[in-house]
């Protein structure tokens, strides 16, 4: 069972499949409190980087240093290279993972990096993947840069 934050990035990540994006999404959470969520929108803005987490930071807004050293940020999917670049950039401590099964980012650098990772192995996140890779296989491809 998801807490109520993984919760709210899976919200992001349906969203994200009803306007015909792919199923990623993002929240960045700081004291407790959610203050940026993001889906996948490469489709939708024809963006090449945004993805649910960079989504995530750009709705999050302009915070401090100290703001993202304290900071949570939540992500259906393991975090890709860009995406955890990100997360070092800014010093975020912890991410917490839905699911690293469908695709996994650069986990063992982002721990030798000190950052704290959390994997869920969460149900409804690996179905939300598994089901979309099978139905857009060449979508999905063009998201991980294949």
């Amino acid at each position: 069972m998801a807490d109520q934050f993984m919760e709210a990035a899976i919200d992001e990540a349906k969203k994200g499949l009803s306007e015909g994006g792919i199923p990623i999404g993002s929240v960045l959470v700081i004291d407790g409190k959610i203050v940026g969520r993001g889906h996948n929108r490469r489709v939708q803005k024809g963006s090449s980087i945004l993805h649910a987490e960079m989504d995530c930071f750009e709705n999050a807004g302009r915070l401090t240093s100290k703001d993202y050293q304290k900071a949570v940020l939540y992500s259906t999917l393991s975090p890709c290279d860009m995406c955890s670049g990100t997360a070092l950039l800014y010093k975020i401590p912890k991410i917490v993972i839905g699911e690293n099964k469908t695709f996994k980012g650069p986990e063992d650098y982002l721990r030798s990096r000190g950052v704290e990772l959390v994997v869920m192995d969460d149900r409804e996140c690996i179905k939300l993947m598994n089901d979309f890779i099978a139905a857009n296989p060449s979508l999905w491809n063009e998201d991980i840069g294949e």
